[in-house]
């Protein structure tokens, strides 16, 4: 498959990119800067800057885009929007690394994990921003999107074991009680997902076993 990473050298990104590339995809990044990931082809652009010509040839696109000053979580539904703009109606998937904190906590639906008294005030505007993004995606039913939520500690340093739960709009615990998932593991789930397309227009999470 042909498949673009936008935000390709960073640290999820860069995961995902050699995950898809080590299982024989033809993978280009996105970035303003240098491919990192040998192997990989590149378009050196801005989000911004991207167009439908820049991207109707792949299959999937995935956005890795993330930012943590406050003042650009702006940025995650604008650039989501303009993605989703220029992908409009077409076939390429896109496909989203999403945040944790807008997971629901039971089977109502009701209430967020960011809404709770125990979530981390420090990344509650983070998340209430990521939040907003997704619920913007939703509305769009001309995209073939995908929001993937990690586990609420995204550990960048933690071990590709491949061995992981994937469930839905809930956030999940493992079998230790903790909601935890490796930036490896993660992308592995990735890949999967861009090879098996089980969540088209749809939200899924993910947690350790």
């Amino acid at each position: 498959m042909k498949i673009a990473v936008i935000s390709g050298n960073g640290r999820v990104g860069s995961l995902v990119a050699k995950e898809a590339l080590d299982r024989g995809h033809n993978v280009t990044i996105i970035a303003r800067s240098a491919s990192i990931v040998e192997g990989t082809s590149e378009i050196r652009k801005d989000i911004f800057d991207l167009t439908k010509e820049d991207l109707n040839n792949f299959e999937a696109v995935v956005c890795a885009f993330g930012v943590w000053e406050e003042e650009k979580f702006g940025l995650y539904s604008t650039t989501t929007k303009h993605l989703c703009d220029i992908l409009s109606e077409s076939e390429t998937r896109l496909l989203i690394v999403g945040g944790a904190g807008s997971l629901y906590i039971d089977s109502t639906h009701t209430v967020q994990a960011l809404d709770t008294e125990g979530f981390p005030a420090e990344y509650r505007p983070l998340a209430s921003a990521a939040a907003k993004a997704l619920g913007e995606l939703r509305l769009r039913n001309d995209v073939k999107w995908t929001y993937f939520s990690p586990a609420g500690f995204f550990d960048a340093e933690g071990k590709r074991t491949g061995e992981f739960t994937i469930g839905g709009e809930e956030a999940m615990v493992n079998s230790k009680g903790e909601s935890y998932i490796s930036y490896a593991d993660y992308a592995i789930a990735m890949v999967n997902e861009i090879e098996d397309a089980k969540h088209i227009r749809a939200r899924f999470s993910i947690v350790s076993k």
